[in-house]
């Protein structure tokens, strides 16, 4: 009985008043689309060109425009994204992470004082690596992080000792060994102010390592700066007021430019905006890829913009430090499988675009031709200036470049 009056009033004329399911999407009648996605590969591109401008920023700022005070330039970094960071907690939404974050001032005296301490090292021995050493041979240098971090891990106890960690991460070391004996301008001061710079960013993310490890304290990077660029910004400031603020000048100042360095400001503070948004919409194992990207990025800019010299000898080292990284951070098994992913995505690409696939080797071949030739072009041509391109851009923009 229940199955007949079931299939009585599955067959009984509906009512006109009552509701029925539209069989076409109302909103595709009306033309509207559906949300608006942005794309992951954005984002990437974003953080990539944010790391490496600041990057090239510097170098610009205290090199070609001999304005030789790195200290004052990290005070002055952490002075904008402290005021920035400060304009995003009270009129948006960005930092609403940071109320998750149970904060007191005994845990800010006891963990975020030395982090910040530590951070504001890194930054100064970095930026003073930059007059002495070109960007393409910091970029290799920085390449031992991984195994500073490794070591750091184990001497403050957060990870034990593991034998074949230690053997991953010695390829790293091999590598850039190998890169520094191909180079052609090693200058031992600015050496070790890159190796300081690393050991103190490796006791830094420890600490941070260590920190984080409680659910209380997780935070993204932009919450991060908040609390870390204040004290920062105090510290670099002393060091300034005592190291470099007696020998600097205002004419110094203007010399730059007071756009220029807001720019530079910006595009720093905008780095860290680039990685939430980068790690809020991949993954690390992406982070992780693009990094070494920019690595590779960054030498050849440095290539092209001042003209410096890379042998084959630093492109051997570097690409074996590279891999070193690349196999201790993501481990053989995750590393086989992005491999197989990626050769099927490229041969699934051929298929549908044949030419631009063909277009996208030749055009890839030029460019490791041309990165090739031009390091070696200086050796053939020693008259040539390599500052001059610089120098012609900096007069073009109306900032006075250095010879």
């Amino acid at each position: 009985m229940a199955e007949e009056k079931s299939r009585i009033s599955g067959d009984a004329p509906r009512n006109g008043n009552s509701p029925v399911l539209p069989t076409v999407n109302p909103n595709a009648q009306k033309g509207q689309s559906p949300g608006f996605s942005i794309h992951p590969s954005l984002y990437v591109i974003v953080w990539i060109c944010c790391s490496s401008s600041v990057i090239l920023f510097n170098k610009w700022l205290l090199d070609t425009l001999n304005f030789r005070y790195p200290v004052i330039l990290t005070t002055y970094h952490q002075a904008f994204a402290t005021v920035m960071t400060q304009l995003m907690a009270h009129f948006t939404t960005l930092l609403d992470g940071r109320k998750n974050v149970k904060m007191t001032s005994r845990v800010y005296v006891r963990a975020v004082v030395p982090i910040g301490i530590f951070f504001s090292l890194s930054l100064i021995c970095g930026n003073l690596t930059y007059l002495y050493l070109s960007v393409a041979f910091i970029q290799m240098l920085k390449a031992t992080t991984p195994v500073a971090v490794l070591i750091s891990s184990w001497t403050l106890g957060v990870s034990k000792p593991n034998l074949r960690q230690f053997l991953n991460v010695s390829t790293i070391v091999v590598g850039v060994v190998i890169a520094s004996v191909g180079e052609i301008h090693f200058v031992w001061v600015g050496v070790l102010y890159q190796i300081g710079g690393v050991i103190f960013e490796a006791l830094r993310l420890t600490m941070v390592q260590r920190l984080l490890s409680s659910a209380d304290f997780k935070m993204d990077p932009l919450v991060s700066v908040y609390y870390f660029a204040p004290i920062c910004a105090v510290m670099n400031g002393v060091v300034a007021l005592i190291w470099e603020v007696p020998r600097a000048s205002m004419d110094e100042v203007y010399h730059v430019g007071l756009f220029t360095f807001f720019l530079n400001g910006l595009c720093a503070f905008m780095l860290n905006v680039s990685v939430v948004l980068l790690i809020g919409k991949t993954s690390a194992v992406v982070l992780t890829l693009c990094g070494v990207l920019k690595d590779i990025l960054l030498v050849v800019a440095s290539m092209m913009i001042w003209g410096t010299q890379v042998t084959a000898l630093q492109f051997f080292g570097y690409a074996i430090a590279l891999g070193g990284m690349v196999y201790y951070k993501l481990g053989f098994e995750q590393l086989k499988g992005h491999i197989a992913d990626a050769n099927r995505q490229w041969a699934e690409f051929g298929v549908r675009k044949p030419v631009l696939r063909k277009l996208t080797i030749i055009v890839g071949s030029a460019f490791l031709i041309f990165t090739l030739f031009g390091g070696l072009a200086p050796t053939y041509a020693p008259d040539y200036d390599p500052r001059k391109l610089a120098t012609e851009a900096g007069n073009r923009f109306g900032i006075a470049g250095q010879n």
